[in-house]
C-alpha cells in the first residue's frame, strides 16, 4: 500500500510503498477514501524536517539538553549514533481520515464491515485505528466533509474549554483551518464572534460564517477592535488558534478580555506571559489538548477503556460524533474550506503547497474506494492481506549462515538489535512491525530481505531458523512459545516473561520442542551485559579466586513519565521485571553460582512510584551476596550503571561499561574503552554461533528460568503481592 512519510534528515516528503497493517484486538482496519492535510501541524513538521541541524536544535532545546546528558554518561560516539538513528526514522504524516471498515478486530463493538468511519488514521491506503478513535459517518455527510472530523474535534475541544454561554463575545485569533471551524462552532453556540487574521480570503470566509473581522494586514489594532466590538466592556473569552513563535497573540488576548475573562490556546505560540496582564483581571488561561479527554491516555486509546458518560460527557470519540452531527445538519460547513484536492499519487504537490505562498486551507487527498458495503469490503480485506509482506532485496545465498526473522522494529530493535545481528553476517530474511513503516525502514537500512506486518508469516516460514523477538514485554512469552512450537531457535529481548503463567508456558514449550524435534532449540534472552568486554574481564579476574564476593550494582535509571508503557503492569510489567532483570542476570553470571534467596525493600511513599526506587539483595549458593540499587530519583550526570565488586582484599569498579578500575589485582589496574559497549554485539554473535551449531547455548535455559523466577518474586515482594 501507499503511505506518506516525512524524512526528518533530508526534509523530503515521500510517498512510499509500505506493507499494509494487520488488524489488532480493539482496532479497526480501514480502507481510506479521503484524508485531510493539516495546514498547521503538518506544515510545522515539514518545515522542521527541512531545517538544518542547528535550527532543529534551536527549535527543541529540551532535546539538546537530553543529548548533552547522554554525551556525559554514554560518550560522544554513542550519542551521535543515537541521534543519527532517530533522525533516520521516517515519520508517518496525517491524522484526519475517512474510509470503510474492511476488518474488525477482536473485542470491538459497535462497528461492522463496510461501515464508513472517520478516524485519526494516517495518510495511507489502509490504516489500523483503535475503536475509541473512530466514529461512524452519517449518510448525510459526504467523504470530503467527513475528512474534517478530527480537525473539527480539535476546534470543538477548545470551544468546550472556553465554556461559552449564549450571547457572549469571543475573539478567535488566527483564521486558519482550525480557526474557521472554531468560528462556526462558536456561532452555533449563539456567541458573537470577532475573527482576527492577516489573510483577506480567510477573513472573508469568517465573515461568511457570521463573524465580525479585523484585518491585521491593513494595520488594524486588534485590541481596539475587540474593545469596540465588546461595547467597551472587554470580551468574555479569546481562543488563540494562530501558529506563531511570538507571545504577542497571548498578550493581546489578555488586553482584549474583561475582568475574569478566559483564554484558551489551541494553536502554537510563545508562552512568555506577563503576570500583570493576568493578575489585574484575574484571567484564566488554559492550553487545549488535541481532540479532547482520552487523548494520549493509552488505557482509553489503545486498550479501549471508555470513560463513563456520567463523569466524562465529551471524550475525543464523542467529540468526533458531535462534529459529524453538526456536519450532517448543516451547522458546520466544511465544503467551503476545501481549497485543493489531489489523488494520493500526487501527494508531493499537496505538500509543496504547505511551504509555498499560494493560499490554501483544506487540502484533500483522494484514494481509490474499496466499496461501501460488507460484500465489497471482504474482498478488499483479502487484497490487503496479500500486501502484508513484500520483498525489498534479492535473497542472497548464505547456506549455513543462520536465517533470522525479526518480530518488532521499535527504537531498540532499530538502533541496537538489528545492527548487532547484521554484523554477525547471518542472513536477515524478514522483519515485521505493527504498522510496517518501521519494518521497511529497518529492512532498507540493514539489507533485510522482506518487510511485513504479520508475525504468523514468519512463524510459518520454513526457511527462517531463528526468530528475534523485540515487541512489547507482555507479548514476549507468547511469541517465544509459538516460535519454539514451530521448531525455531528463539532470541527474546528481555524480559522473558511478565507473569508466572507465561514462564510456565515457555518452560513447557521448550520441553515439548525437545521431545518433538529430538534436540533442544536455542532459547536466549537478551541479557547483553554479561557479554560486554568489561564484564568478560571482570569474570576472568573473579575466576582466579574462590572466595565469596560482595557485589553492589547501582542503576541510576532516571524517571519515566507515569503514562510510559513500560510502567504499565500489563503491557510493560514495570521496571523491575522489564529492566532490573538485566542486573539479576549480571550478578548471577559473575557469581557463577545459583541464586538461593533475596530480600527486597522500596522507598516509602506512593506504592506505585516506589517500584523504580528500590533495593534488593541476592544470595548465592557459594556464599556471595549482591545488592542492586535500582533508582529513578538520581541526577542524570551520574553514571547510569555502576558495578562494584569486593573480594579477597581486592576491589573492582565498572562505570557505565566504559571504564573498569581495579585495586589490589596483580597486573591489572584500569581498562577503558573509547565508547560504551554493553555487549549487544557479543550477545548477538553468541546466539548466531549457537544457531549455526558452532557453540552451545550462550546461557543455559535453567539459568534463564532461574533469573526470570527470581525477578518475578522480587517484583511481587516489592508490590506486596508475594
Amino acid at each position: 500500500m501507499r503511505q506518506i512519510l516525512q524524512d526528518l534528515r533530508s526534509g523530503a516528503t515521500l510517498l512510499e510503498d509500505i506493507p499494509a497493517p494487520r488488524v489488532r484486538p480493539g482496532h479497526l482496519l480501514i480502507a481510506t477514501t479521503r484524508t485531510l492535510v493539516s495546514s498547521g501541524t503538518e506544515r510545522m513538521l515539514v518545515e522542521f524536517a527541512r531545517a538544518g541541524l542547528i535550527e532543529k536544535a534551536r527549535q527543541q532545546p529540551d532535546k539538546v539538553r537530553m543529548v548533552l546528558d547522554k554525551i556525559r554518561t554514554d560518550g560522544l560516539a554513542a550519542t551521535l549514533q543515537a541521534v543519527r538513528s532517530k533522525l533516520e526514522q521516517p515519520l508517518a504524516l496525517g491524522y484526519c481520515s475517512v474510509g470503510h471498515v474492511v476488518e474488525v478486530g477482536a473485542g470491538v463493538g459497535g462497528f461492522a464491515l463496510g461501515d464508513r468511519v472517520a478516524s485519526n488514521g494516517r495518510h495511507a491506503d489502509v490504516v489500523c485505528v483503535p475503536q475509541n478513535l473512530c466514529a461512524r459517518v452519517p449518510d448525510a455527510v459526504d467523504d470530503d466533509c467527513a475528512a474534517f472530523t478530527v480537525a473539527g474535534a480539535i476546534a470543538l475541544q477548545g470551544v468546550r474549554l472556553v465554556a461559552p454561554t449564549l450571547g457572549e463575545t469571543v475573539v478567535v485569533t488566527g483564521l486558519g483551518l482550525i480557526g474557521l471551524l472554531t468560528v462556526q462552532l462558536l456561532r452555533a453556540h449563539g456567541c458573537r464572534v470577532l475573527g482576527v487574521d492577516f489573510a483577506p480570503e480567510r477573513l472573508a470566509l469568517a465573515a461568511q460564517f457570521g463573524a465580525e473581522v479585523t484585518d491585521l494586514g491593513s494595520g488594524a489594532d486588534p485590541v481596539g477592535a475587540a474593545q469596540t466590538y465588546a461595547r467597551g466592556r472587554g470580551v468574555d473569552a479569546v481562543i488563540v488558534t494562530a501558529s506563531s513563535a511570538s507571545s504577542e497573540p497571548l498578550h493581546q488576548a489578555a488586553l482584549m478580555c474583561r475582568k475574569r475573562g478566559r483564554i484558551v490556546l489551541v494553536g502554537v505560540t510563545g508562552l512568555e506571559l506577563s503576570r500583570a496582564d493576568f493578575y489585574e483581571k484575574e484571567l484564566t488561561f488554559q492550553v487545549s489538548c488535541s481532540y479532547g479527554p482520552g487523548r494520549y491516555d493509552p488505557q482509553y486509546e489503545e486498550a479501549g477503556h471508555d470513560y463513563p458518560l456520567g463523569f466524562v460527557r465529551w471524550t475525543e470519540q464523542r467529540n468526533f460524533e458531535a462534529v459529524l452531527d453538526l456536519l450532517a445538519d448543516g451547522r458546520l460547513k466544511a465544503a467551503a474550506l476545501v481549497t485543493h484536492r489531489f489523488p494520493i499519487d500526487r501527494a508531493s504537490e499537496a505538500y509543496a503547497l504547505l511551504t509555498e505562498r499560494t493560499p490554501s486551507l483544506g487540502i484533500l487527498l483522494e484514494y481509490p474506494s474499496p466499496g461501501s458495503s460488507g460484500a465489497t469490503a471482504a474482498p478488499a480485506a483479502a487484497r490487503i492481506a496479500d500486501t502484508m509482506r513484500r520483498g525489498l532485496t534479492p535473497a542472497p545465498a548464505a547456506k549455513g549462515a543462520g536465517v533470522l526473522g525479526f518480530i518488532g522494529a521499535g527504537s531498540y530493535a532499530t538502533q541496537v538489535l538489528v545492527p548487532a545481528f547484521a554484523q554477525t553476517r547471518a542472513r536477515l530474511k524478514a522483519v515485521v512491525s505493527n504498522t510496517g513503516v518501521s519494518a521497511v525502514h529497518v529492512a532498507r537500512r540493514h539489507a533485510v530481505e522482506e518487510a511485513g506486518t504479520d508475525p504468523q508469516a514468519l512463524l510459518a516460514d520454513g526457511e527462517i531458523e531463528a526468530l528475534v523477538i523485540a515487541t512489547r514485554h507482555d507479548s514476549h512469552a507468547r511469541y517465544a512459545a509459538e516460535a519454539l512450537a514451530a521448531g525455531k531457535h528463539v532470541f527474546v529481548e528481555k524480559p522473558l516473561c511478565t507473569t508466572r503463567e507465561q514462564l510456565v508456558a515457555v518452560r513447557e514449550a521448550l520441553a515439548a520442542a525437545r521431545t518433538r524435534h529430538g534436540e533442544s532449540p536455542v532459547l536466549m534472552v537478551g541479557f547483553n551485559r554479561r557479554f560486554a568486554p568489561h564484564t568478560q574481564r571482570v569474570k576472568r579476574l573473579l575466576d582466579t579466586t574462590r572466595e565469596p564476593k560482595v557485589f553492589t550494582m547501582t542503576v541510576n535509571a532516571g524517571a519515566l513519565a507515569a503514562a510510559h508503557w513500560s510502567l504499565d503492569p500489563v503491557s510493560g510489567g514495570g521496571r523491575i521485571i522489564g529492566e532490573a532483570c538485566h542486573f539479576i542476570d549480571l550478578l548471577r553470571f559473575l557469581a557463577g553460582a545459583s541464586l538461593t534467596g533475596f530480600h527486597a525493600s522500596r522507598i516509602a511513599g506512593d506504592p506505585a512510584a516506589a517500584l523504580d526506587k528500590a533495593s534488593f539483595t541476592l544470595s548465592f549458593a557459594d556464599g556471595s551476596i549482591g545488592t542492586v540499587h535500582y533508582v529513578a530519583n538520581g541526577h542524570k550526570a551520574f553514571p547510569k550503571e555502576r558495578l562494584e565488586v569486593f573480594c579477597a582484599g581486592r576491589v573492582l569498579q565498572l562505570d557505565n561499561f566504559r571504564t573498569l578500575r581495579g585495586w589490589g589485582w596483580p597486573r591489572f589496574s584500569r581498562q577503558s574503552l573509547w565508547r560504551q559497549d554493553k555487549g549487544q554485539r557479543g550477545c548477538a554473535a553468541a546466539f548466531v554461533a549457537a544457531v549455526r551449531g558452532a557453540a552451545p547455548a550462550p546461557i543455559p535455559p535453567d539459568e534463564l528460568f532461574e533469573v526470570a523466577q527470581f525477578t518475578l518474586d522480587i517484583d511481587s515482594a516489592l508490590r506486596g503481592t508475594a
